[in-house]
């Protein structure tokens, strides 16, 4: 063969989560370089906005909308097996109530 490739192009007729599954096996550090593409995505561009809207920006509010997003897309992620692995899962989950506990301990009491 003139060709050797590295990577064997999956095979489409089982459909697109056949396609997805066979890609995070080959491609280990997919679902986390997703995971972090959507969060930081999520967070720089509402810091983003917000800024050139009204000059200030909340980074804990952002972290907490980037986290539910990301933890959105880990669970759609679960639906199908193979997708995600149980660890990277955790630690969504945990920066999810990480960024929420500094949301709730960066406000007054009166501000939440």
């Amino acid at each position: 063969m003139i060709f050797n490739y590295l990577y064997t192009i999956p095979n489409s007729t089982a459909g697109i989560d056949e396609i997805a599954t066979q890609t995070v096996s080959t491609v280990s550090s997919f679902t986390p370089l997703l995971l972090a593409f959507v969060f930081f995505t999520i967070l720089l561009g509402g810091i983003a906005r917000q800024k050139a809207r009204t000059g200030t920006s909340d980074y804990a509010l952002w972290s907490v909308v980037a986290s539910l997003g990301t933890f959105m897309v880990a669970t759609i992620m679960t639906m199908i097996s193979g997708m995600i692995n149980l660890t990277w899962y955790a630690v969504i989950i945990s920066i999810t109530i990480a960024s929420a506990f500094w949301l709730f301990m960066d406000r007054r009491q009166s501000e939440v």
